[in-house]
């Protein structure tokens, strides 16, 4: 018979690590850039942007606005490239080997 009460606490035990696994990725900052560096966005482990930042010489030019738009989206989604890597790395610290039999619509990050 399997042990109900030991499978219990190590099911707590992992709630807590992954509550703190997610509190970390919350204060996480991840930098994506686009424009070899003339456009950097900052987000947090969340994905919620925090910071964007524009070379001046990019405001310079007729189409501007339009290159601007592209290297901003780009950015963005860089970093966000990033904050899934970062969280796929600490839900594999946290949950081990468990982490690629959950599934998907358990999985807390990505």
């Amino acid at each position: 018979m399997t042990d109900i009460a030991g499978m219990m606490r190590q099911a707590q035990e992992m709630q807590a690590k992954l509550a703190a696994a997610q509190k970390g990725l919350a204060e996480l900052e991840v930098e994506g850039s686009a424009g070899g560096g003339m456009v950097s966005v900052t987000l947090n482990g969340k994905g919620e942007a925090r910071s964007v930042r524009i070379d001046p010489d990019l405001l310079e030019g007729a189409d501007s606005a339009a290159v601007l738009e592209d290297l901003v989206v780009a950015a963005i989604n860089n970093a966000r490239r990033k904050v899934d890597e970062a969280a796929k790395e600490q839900m594999a610290k946290v949950a081990g080997p468990l982490a690629a039999m959950m599934p998907d619509g358990l999985k807390p990050f990505g």
